[in-house]
Parts: structure tokens; C-alpha cells; sequence
């Protein structure tokens, strides 16, 4: 009979609390979990609690919250946790002191089929770049990121009408799953090591910024619509409206030929909002003024006059 291996999990959002809710419904042997320190949220900079650390407390898990992971008493908790087995699920990069602790090593779920889009941001990058396929891989952390030998994938297509919340939140539960799988394969000490190659043309997937966001309205409109849905619902595809910042969620393609890269019209009796790209016009269908609430596009119109 294999031995029960004792793991300590690292994540804090949503993404990875799917992950560890998964493995304490099935027994996993979590011994603990790391994630990060509580931060001022909102306009009354209240401490918000992360989503790993949330579940943590409801299942009676020990949580650690480290500032700085090089920390010699972070280190030493950790070592008195006498790991067999580190997973990390949309959490920091860890340093080597870290994930080299455990005897099985750390092991990572990553967002993407690898070795295609490594980086901080594939689920938004597989839709802007306008991809059928992506998926989730589990692998072996080492040195440089997103480069260790594959343990498990697993596909996922992307829809027509997907954007980077719908996609990620299916790849959060196949996540899960795949996690799952994997430690099952370890603690049996039946599972590849596969090195991931280096010889295809690789597409990254690097962290996105706020003046990553803005809209360029001269491109095709087919290129425009990804980029918004690649973006939504956060954090936001934007362009500028009357000297203000306009968040833009949702488009359709409407097939009508383009007059002026990002010239706004109204068409069916006021009723449909568009704006030009470099061949066809887009519909805006839902969108955010700087200053207000998310709202349709009926309901932006109605408090606006275009000619």
C-alpha cells in the first residue's frame, strides 16, 4: 500500500481554491496551506481574506500567509511541515528555497496546454490571439518558469462565444480534476516526466497592464472582438469616450462595411450602438463609462445623443 504523502498547497484566488476544495473532498492528506498576507479592499479598505484562505478556514486547514518567501522563519514553519509534496495553483513565483524543499518536488497547474503560453495571463491571451484549443497542464516547478517536464494535460476548446471569464472558470473546475489526477498518479509513484520542447514556435502569455487594454480601433474587426473578449470582464478592453475612460465587454460582428476606425453611429431607431474598425463595424452590447456602473448598450444610449 503506497504511503499517504503530506502536501502543503499555495494559491490564493478563486482558480485555486477549486483545486484544494477538490482534493479535501477526496481525502488528499493537505497539511497545511500558503497564501497571501490579507489586503485593504474596496472603499473602506476593510481587510479582504483570499479566496484559498476562505476555504482554509472553513475545513480547519493551518494557513500561512508569508510577506517575504525568503523569510528564515517562513522556511523553518515550512520545514516542520515535513512535506512530501508542494502544489502551487495561481499563486507568486516561488523561490528555489521553497520549491526544492519537498523530497517529490513542487508541482504546478498552469492554464495553458505548455509548453504554449507560459506566463502570468493565458486564458486571456488563447482569446486574443484567437485560439480554437487550450487546456491545463500539471508539471514539475524548476528554475526558469513554466519550462518543467509535463506531467498530465488536458484540452479544452475555446467557443466562439467565450470570453476570459467563461473560459477561465471551465478551466478552473478541469483544473481541479487534473490536480487531483496527478497526486493520485504520484502517491502511487506511477506518472511521466515528460521535457517539454523547445523546438515549435512558442506564444507567450506575459502579465497584462492597464495601457495593455486600450482598444485599436484600425485593426480588423474580427481582431478588435477577440481582443475585447480576451479581456472580459476584467481587466477590460477600454477606449476613450468624451475625454473619459469607456470600458467596452461584449461586441458582435455585424458584417456592415467600416466608415472611420472608431467612429461611433447609432443604428435601428437609436437602438444599436456601433463603432468602426478597419473593414466592419462592431455592436457594442455591453459596456462601462468611467464613474458608473457596468450597463447595455440600450441603456447607455438612453442617456446619451449621437448623430
Amino acid at each position: 500500500m503506497s504511503k499517504k504523502l503530506r502536501i502543503v498547497f499555495f494559491g490564493t484566488p478563486d482558480f485555486a481554491a477549486a483545486s484544494l476544495q477538490k482534493l479535501i473532498e477526496n481525502k488528499v492528506n493537505v497539511v497545511a496551506i500558503v497564501t497571501a498576507p490579507d489586503r485593504p479592499r474596496g472603499r473602506g479598505k476593510k481587510l479582504g481574506t483570499s479566496a484559498v484562505k476562505d476555504y482554509a478556514i472553513k475545513v480547519c486547514l493551518p494557513i500561512l500567509q508569508p510577506s517575504n518567501l525568503k523569510s528564515p522563519d517562513f522556511i523553518e514553519e515550512l520545514k516542520s511541515l515535513q512535506a512530501d509534496l508542494q502544489i502551487v495553483v495561481a499563486f507568486r513565483m516561488l523561490p528555489v528555497i521553497v520549491w526544492d524543499l519537498p523530497a517529490l518536488g513542487t508541482i504546478n497547474l498552469h492554464a495553458s496546454l505548455l509548453p504554449q503560453y507560459r506566463g502570468a495571463a493565458p486564458i486571456n491571451w488563447v482569446i486574443i490571439n484567437g485560439e480554437k484549443e487550450t487546456g491545463v497542464t500539471t508539471f514539475f516547478l524548476k528554475h526558469e518558469i513554466d519550462t518543467g517536464e509535463i506531467i498530465f494535460q488536458n484540452s479544452e476548446p475555446i467557443y466562439n462565444n467565450d470570453n476570459a471569464g467563461t473560459l477561465y472558470r471551465r478551466l478552473m473546475h478541469k483544473g481541479a480534476d487534473l490536480v487531483l489526477k496527478t497526486v493520485h498518479a504520484i502517491q502511487l509513484g506511477e506518472y511521466p516526466r515528460i521535457p517539454q520542447k523547445s523546438t515549435e514556435k512558442l506564444v507567450t502569455a506575459p502579465k497584462i497592464f492597464k495601457e495593455d487594454c486600450k482598444i485599436d480601433w484600425n485593426r480588423p474587426a474580427e481582431k478588435v472582438r477577440n481582443f475585447i473578449r480576451g479581456l472580459s470582464p476584467y481587466p477590460g478592453a477600454w477606449t476613450s469616450f468624451n475625454g473619459k475612460i469607456l470600458k467596452i465587454f461584449d461586441v458582435d460582428l455585424s458584417g456592415l462595411e467600416g466608415k472611420e476606425p472608431g467612429k461611433y453611429s447609432v443604428r435601428s431607431a437609436g437602438e444599436e450602438l456601433m463603432i468602426s474598425c478597419q473593414d466592419h463595424q462592431l455592436e457594442i452590447t455591453e459596456l462601462q463609462q468611467e464613474g458608473k456602473k457596468r450597463m447595455s448598450s440600450d441603456e447607455f444610449l438612453r442617456g446619451h445623443t449621437f448623430q
